[in-house]
């Protein structure tokens, strides 16, 4: 990176004011201090008291750059690796840790050039915190034998099947980078790394690679919240400081792509059903002074209504649905990518040559100042919502110090997106657009390579073969790890105790009721220049026609596409001007209009909404566009397994005659029997403000927010909503087994429950509080811990209940590799038998531990926020619902969680679903004892 350095100063109370061009300024502070350890690790801290929590993210200056061809993916695999065990914390201690003390959960992530790792936790845990990510760096690696690595192997191999290799264009990023970038540069591999890599990889490999860089002197240690500086720092040179310094890490140099001919490939994707080109250019390295007006061109290009792209391939020629073009920095290079998924059986040479007509419209045309206005005040913005969290104000002075070499580069770079002018952009155009070479791939459903773009090459695609009893995928893990201790000058097997407990901040709610019926609720918080709102009102595809499916979601898309006054285009300005994001969606159950804001603008966005909610437009050309596009997503849908399996696993828990039981956006006969005159009588017959609410939180009054809605409440007239009488069916008296076959399937996604209870019955909430073991508490659920880390089967699995104030399912779901879909439905089903009787004390002690703690934590965000105002609202609970719980979590007991358990999850009496292969696993299946397996017609996986 050309603007790196090294940052060795302390620097405290560095200020950030940020101001938005033409615009009243709006100041905010970010306040931190950084220093040094003899042993090179940077610590930042930074203070916020808007809340009792804190986060923590420690950084490694390693990503998938620093490996080497044929040993790639350990960047990854030490992202899993360092989860698991350390010496100090004991097996899986930092996962059982995370759940007693109410973290978020320990989480990670890798990139081409780092490795995070991050919790958020009630402040009473800081030091805790602190002791664990010690043991990360300096008390590690001695843990890490060859059944660990074995282990964790499957599950990075289940992680790459599940992202990548089941899933449409899963290997479309592969190709791209296999041919922009050269063998040896270190971005011609991803970040996941192969499978046969992976497999090669011997203990000795994986152990060399951590003492290289995982090391105190290049790492970056942040911590933000509510917490003492001084009692901080004393902890961290006291677990720190010991830690030896690793051998000097020299930075690599920038390695811009270099593409001396334009290539073209193909490949027939086994899951796609849209053709998809993408045209990648290369780019820049991250900070590089040329990205901040490479965005903004992307926008100008593609984004919008007035965006020349937009206007040739949706508007005009009708190619697709959506344009997108964006520009990706990394340390050493950047691309910039142009992705368009067109329409089925459309040729991609017509995608490419109305792109070039769209550029060459950009060449003759231009922009305004008031275009370039408009997307800076979207940048401001977004700046915001970045940092609404401690952990996403941790992040960014991380990702500062490590790529800027200074956290208060924060200031710098939001500066250089202000401050890109005309000329900029028509420079950067020129420079890495105009006329220049291009990787393009075309992804094309299988039969349909003639879609493809003319002259395009057969791309090389590794596809896994899965086979059952494949070779080296078994493993035996022992209960206990004999390894070598790392000599310590204190005794750390101590846990450290809590700090002070934290008072739950449950945040002020006001209510209100307007004249028309609306009932208002709000929560005043005024920490960032924010406002967050969403008008809900209940309708969606509940009032929906079982023939014309798909109304309401089409309304609502059109509802965003102009007002009476304005065109689409007009609208859309207006609301980019104002730095707002307003979106119209159609749920199961309701139909909200939600948006974002500057404080500053937060009357005038509140103006458009009023208007795009009383005035809609109903422009024929729109609602022709509009329906296209979903159906170019139901036919994407349609094979994915993903998706097939929530279509499915819907119709066999509602059944055909409940409305619910279909997919919100349609089928393609009930969406292509839609007309515009559908969406006015939709329109017309089901929305009420007696059936509505608004609420809001951020930084606006309550006095301002009952003016914002004085329109709203004159205009909007009351009307008698009639809804459906719905029946729902009694859960299985018996489990079945039913298949969706997908041939070649790499995984198997499961899908696993019942129709159960509404979130208002009296039992849901402490149903919930039973499954935290068994499915609902991450690393901590006996799921996670038995089919994940004991046996490799999966990347990760889940239960969890999701009613509203109607009944709603109890489901289990994941991907499971292919050739164990037996053994993890036989797993799931043991675990299910057993659980009632096998829950203990510790259980019940960490499940009471962790829903008391992280109720600290709870309402951090503004996100948050809006959430326990829908629940306040949805189901008329007082704003202290949250106590009520805590109540039902103290007196909750063993009895109580075994009796709720064998009513609520009981295995014998569930819908067992699995989308997959059936040439090679559907017989199999009937060894669950359940019956034959019932192969599942395609209309049904597919939604029509």
């Amino acid at each position: 990176m050309n603007t790196r350095f090294k940052a060795f100063l302390s620097l405290s109370m560095a200020l950030v004011l940020l101001s938005c061009t033409n615009q009243k300024k709006d100041d905010f502070t970010v306040n931190f201090e950084k220093f040094v350890l003899d042993n090179g690790l940077e610590v930042i801290l930074h203070k916020d008291e808007s809340d009792p929590v804190t986060a923590v993210a420690l950084t490694f200056h390693v990503g998938s750059a620093r490996e080497i061809e044929g040993r790639t993916g350990f960047a990854h695999l030490f992202e899993h690796l360092l989860f698991l065990e350390s010496e100090n914390l004991g097996k899986g201690g930092l996962d059982k840790m995370s759940s007693r003390i109410g973290g978020s959960g320990a989480n990670g992530s890798t990139s081409r050039d780092r490795t995070n790792y991050f919790q958020t936790v009630p402040n009473d845990a800081l030091e805790k915190m602190i002791w664990a990510e010690a043991d990360k760096v300096g008390f590690f690696i001695n843990t890490v034998t060859e059944a660990v690595v074995a282990k964790e192997k499957q599950v990075v191999k289940n992680e790459k099947r599940q992202s990548y290799d089941n899933q449409p264009y899963g290997h479309a990023n592969y190709v791209v980078d296999k041919n922009l970038y050269p063998e040896d540069h270190p971005y011609n591999w991803q970040v996941i790394g192969s499978l046969e890599d992976l497999q090669a990889a011997t203990l000795e490999d994986v152990k060399d690679f951590y003492r290289k860089w995982y090391v105190p002197n290049n790492a970056t240690l942040v911590i933000a919240g509510d917490f003492d500086f001084d009692q901080a720092k004393e902890w961290v040179h006291k677990y720190f400081d010991e830690i030896p310094r690793g051998e000097e890490i020299t930075p690599l140099p920038d390695q811009l792509a270099v593409v001396t001919e334009t290539k073209k490939l193909y490949y027939e994707d086994n899951f796609a059903r849209l053709p998809e080109l993408r045209m990648v250019w290369p780019g820049v390295d991250t900070y590089h002074p040329d990205s901040y007006a490479l965005d903004i061109l992307a926008q100008l290009l593609a984004s919008g209504k007035k965006a020349p792209l937009n206007k040739v391939l949706i508007d005009e020629k009708e190619l697709t649905s959506s344009v997108n073009l964006f520009s990706s920095n990394s340390e050493l290079s950047g691309e910039i990518t142009l992705l368009v998924r067109a329409f089925p059986n459309t040729d991609l040479d017509d995608v490419e040559s109305a792109v070039n007509e769209g550029f060459a419209r950009f060449e003759e045309e231009g922009f305004t100042d008031a275009d370039l206005d408009r997307i800076k005040a979207g940048i401001e913005t977004n700046f915001y919502n970045g940092l609404s969290s401690v952990l996403g104000k941790a992040f960014n002075l991380a990702q500062y110090n490590i790529f800027a070499g200074d956290p208060g580069y924060i200031n710098e770079d939001i500066k250089k997106s202000l401050a890109v002018t005309r000329e900029d952009i028509m420079r950067v155009y020129g420079k890495y657009i105009k006329g220049k070479n291009f990787i393009a791939t075309s992804f094309v459903p299988q039969g349909q390579k003639e879609l493809a773009l003319t002259g395009s090459e057969l791309a090389e695609v590794v596809e896994e073969q899965i086979v059952q009893n494949a070779e080296g995928e078994s493993f035996e893990l022992p209960e206990e790890t004999e390894y070598k201790r790392t000599p310590t000058s204190f005794d750390r097997t101590q846990e450290p105790p809590y700090g002070e407990s934290p008072d739950v901040k449950v945040p002020n709610v006001w209510e209100a009721q307007t004249s028309n019926g609306i009932e208002v609720h709000g929560i005043e918080n005024n920490e960032l220049p924010l406002v967050q709102f969403e008008l809900k009102i209940k309708s969606g595809l509940l009032l929906d026609e079982p023939s014309k499916v798909g109304t309401a979601n089409l309304m609502a898309e059109v509802m965003t596409r102009g007002t009476a006054n304005k065109t689409p285009q007009e609208l859309e300005e207006a609301i980019d001007e104002l730095g707002a994001s307003i979106n119209i969606r159609s749920a199961r159950e309701s139909i909200s209009i939600t948006g974002t804001t500057l404080a500053r603008n937060y009357n005038k966005t509140m103006a458009l909404v009023e208007e795009m909610l009383l005035e809609p437009r109903w422009d024929e050309n729109e609602f022709d566009l509009a329906r296209q596009s979903v159906l170019s997503q139901i036919a994407s849908q349609s094979a994915n397994p993903n998706s097939i399996a929530t279509n499915t696993y819907n119709k066999l828990l509602y059944g055909e005659d409940n409305i619910l039981s279909y997919n919100t956006i349609g089928t393609t006969e009930t969406v292509e029997s839609i007309t515009i005159d559908d969406l006015k009588s939709y329109y017309q017959n089901n929305l009420s403000p007696t059936e509505t609410s608004y609420l809001v939180v951020g930084s606006v009054t309550r006095s301002d927010v009952i003016a914002s809605l004085s329109g709203i409440e004159n205009r909007w007239k009351e009307k008698v909503i009639q809804f459906p009488e719905l029946n729902f069916p009694n859960a299985p008296t018996s489990s079945k087994v039913y298949f969706y076959d997908v041939p070649g399937a790499k995984q198997s996604v499961i899908r696993f429950g019942y129709m159960s209870m509404p979130e208002t019955d009296p039992d849901y909430y402490p149903a919930t509080v039973m499954n935290y073991i068994l499915g609902g508490g991450g690393f901590a659920s006996r799921f996670t811990q038995e089919l994940r880390e004991g046996k490799g089967y999966t990347y990760g699995i889940g239960s969890g209940f999701s009613g509203s104030d109607i009944p709603g399912p109890f489901t289990i779901s994941s991907g499971v590799r292919t050739n164990v879909t037996y053994e993890s439905a036989a797993l799931v089903k043991e675990i299910l038998e057993e659980y009632p009787q096998t829950f203990t004390e510790t259980d019940l002690e960490t499940t009471k531990s962790f829903l008391l703690k992280s109720s600290a934590r709870r309402f951090e965000t503004l996100g948050a926020k809006l959430n326990m105002l829908e629940n306040i609202s949805d189901y008329g609970w007082s704003p202290d619902y949250v106590k009520d719980q805590q109540e039902i979590v103290k007196d909750m007991t063993i009895d109580r969680i075994s009796e709720l358990a064998e009513k609520y999850a009981n295995p014998d009496k569930m819908i067992y679903l699995i989308v997959g292969d059936a040439k090679t696993q559907m017989d199999r299946l009937e060894q669950l004892g359940f019956g034959k397996p019932i192969l599942i017609s395609k209309e049904v996986g597919e939604g029509n």
